[in-house]
Formats: C-alpha cells, sequence, structure tokens
C-alpha cells in the first residue's frame, strides 16, 4: 500500500497536539491537512476529497460527532476516527453509531495511531477494488453492461464504444453511485489536474455520458451542489 496516494483531514482543536499530528502524518507519507474547529473542518471537507478523517469530539462551534453526522451526509463511506478524552461506554457507543471506523483515547502513542490509520486505509482499498466491479471487470447500470477495460457500454439495443475518458469517468461515478462523487476527484483521477478549463472538459463529457445512458430513464446523473456529480438508478420504476 503506498501511503503517498492517501490523504487525511485532521480536525483538533488543540494546537499541540495537532501540530505534534500532523509533522508526523506527513513524516510517514501522507497528505495532510488541519482544521481547528468543526465547522471549517466541514467546509474543507466539501472542497476537497479525503480518504480518511481524524477528528477529536470534543471542540468549539461543532463538536467531533457533528461533523461526523455532516460528513456522512456527503460521503457514507469515508473512514473516520475520533480522538477523545473520554472513555465513556456511552461516548463510544455513539461514535460508532453515527459510524466511525476506530476511537483512539488520549493519551495514546503516535505508533497506536499509524497502525489503526494503516489497517483501515488497506481494508477500504480492498473494498473499492471489489466492489460492484465483478470478475471480468464489467458494472451493471439499470439495462446497461459497461465493460470499462474494454470501453464499452452495452444494451439489448447494441454496443456504444467510449473514450477512455468517458469510461474512466463512467467508472467513478458507479464506485460513487448513491453517492457524491468530488469534482476535483474526478478531475484529478481523469484528468489529472484541476483547474478551469479541465472542469469544463468534465463538464461535456458528463453530458455526453447522460446521453449516452438516456435509453434509460431510471439512470441519472445529478449535479450536487456545484460539488459534485451523483450517480443513482431508480429501481422502483419498470425498465422501457
Amino acid at each position: 500500500m503506498d501511503k503517498t496516494k492517501f490523504s487525511i483531514l485532521l480536525v483538533e482543536d488543540d494546537p499541540n497536539l495537532s501540530s505534534v499530528l500532523v509533522d508526523y502524518l506527513e513524516m510517514l507519507g501522507y497528505h495532510t491537512l488541519h482544521c481547528n474547529n468543526g465547522e471549517e473542518g466541514l467546509e474543507e471537507f466539501k472542497k476537497h476529497y479525503y480518504d480518511l478523517c481524524i477528528f477529536d469530539v470534543m471542540m468549539p462551534k461543532k463538536d467531533g460527532f457533528a461533523l461526523a453526522e455532516d460528513v456522512r451526509k456527503i460521503n457514507a463511506e469515508v473512514p473516520i476516527i475520533f480522538l477523545t478524552a473520554k472513555s465513556l461506554k456511552d461516548d463510544r457507543v455513539k461514535g460508532f453509531q453515527i459510524g466511525c471506523d476506530d476511537y483512539i483515547t488520549k493519551p495514546f502513542s503516535t505508533e497506536e495511531l499509524s497502525l489503526r490509520i494503516k489497517a483501515i486505509l488497506k481494508r477500504c482499498v480492498v473494498r473499492s477494488q471489489t466492489e460492484g466491479l465483478s470478475l471480468n471487470g464489467t458494472y451493471k447500470l439499470g439495462l446497461f453492461t459497461f465493460d470499462y477495460v474494454n470501453l464499452l457500454l452495452k444494451s439489448v439495443h447494441g454496443e456504444k464504444h467510449l473514450t477512455r475518458k468517458e469510461a474512466g469517468l463512467l467508472k467513478l461515478l458507479c464506485e460513487y453511485q448513491n453517492q457524491l462523487l468530488p469534482r476535483d476527484v474526478a478531475l484529478n483521477k481523469v484528468w489529472g489536474g484541476n483547474d478551469y478549463f479541465i472542469g469544463r472538459s468534465m463538464d461535456v463529457f458528463i453530458a455526453k455520458l447522460r446521453k449516452s445512458l438516456s435509453e434509460d430513464p431510471r439512470i441519472l446523473i445529478t449535479n450536487v451542489h456545484g460539488s459534485g456529480f451523483k450517480l443513482t438508478v431508480d429501481e422502483s420504476q419498470d425498465s422501457q
């Protein structure tokens, strides 16, 4: 597992602890961004993609639990680790009910934190490589079968050849199905960059994918508050 590929959002109001953690995580090879409170953390999470979040529980303006609940509305899968000075059972239960992946009680060793991060990211990498992807590299999407390896979109009415960028973008949408695909994630993974002109290019490709999938009206690619896209398939409707 190449740690240089992973980014971490740290939200911690203790300046001494946050400084130590940022330095340590950067030394390990993780790209780490620090925010001082929950409100700052939420705004930062909306702007950029992160592979893992570390939230202190007791913070001003918005505590870690409230922050995690808001993050879960945007991304149901991103791993979350809570840091807390409390060891009460009720707090730990609440954290896991919200959907955290781990819970570390202060004081803790940096080595312990490193091992837990590594275990969570390794598990998520395995999951992302297997979810929604069949053994022959295809995705089922409404009436369509999407063959990513061969850049083909198939239905009973025939096959459509996709460009490499169209296929790469559709693959990401499939992997993020029913949740937000942040714009910067798509831009960096498919185009390898993020600027105004590349963004406009991606919007053109989104329009092309909508047209290609229009044969099945249950499939929707919607814009989400200008921050990304969401692919959904309304299974409650009968296929045409």
